[in-house]
């Protein structure tokens, strides 16, 4: 995985921060389906299914090693893994609900 070699200091400007999450590629959207309950990789995979199975397991593991996700192996075959939100990730469900929110009041008169 790769390391920045200058992390960013978000000291100045905390709403970067949340930004940067959720800003990268279909974290906003694994949140939310994690929020749901734990949940498998394949499972994900099949819920959001434009997205790519190699770029689901990145952001799965980013996200896990930023702290919003925890990941609970499950010992014996076949191996069962499940990833739920840590207590900063489930801070995260308000902000992607009123972002959910303002997306269904806008989306008929804003075009991209």
């Amino acid at each position: 995985m790769y390391i920045k070699k200058n992390p960013l200091d978000y000291a100045q400007c905390s709403i970067r921060l949340a930004i940067d999450i959720l800003s990268k590629s279909w974290n906003a959207w694994l949140i939310l389906e994690i929020h749901k309950g734990g949940m498998r990789p394949c499972d994900l995979q099949r819920i959001i299914h434009v997205a790519p199975k190699r770029v689901l397991t990145k952001q799965l593991g980013e996200l896990e090693q930023i702290g919003i996700l925890r990941k609970k192996i499950y010992t014996g075959l076949p191996l069962k893994v499940e990833y739920y939100l840590t207590e900063s990730g489930e801070g995260l469900i308000p902000i992607l609900e009123q972002m959910s929110q303002w997306g269904d009041q806008y989306k008929g008169n804003l075009t991209l």
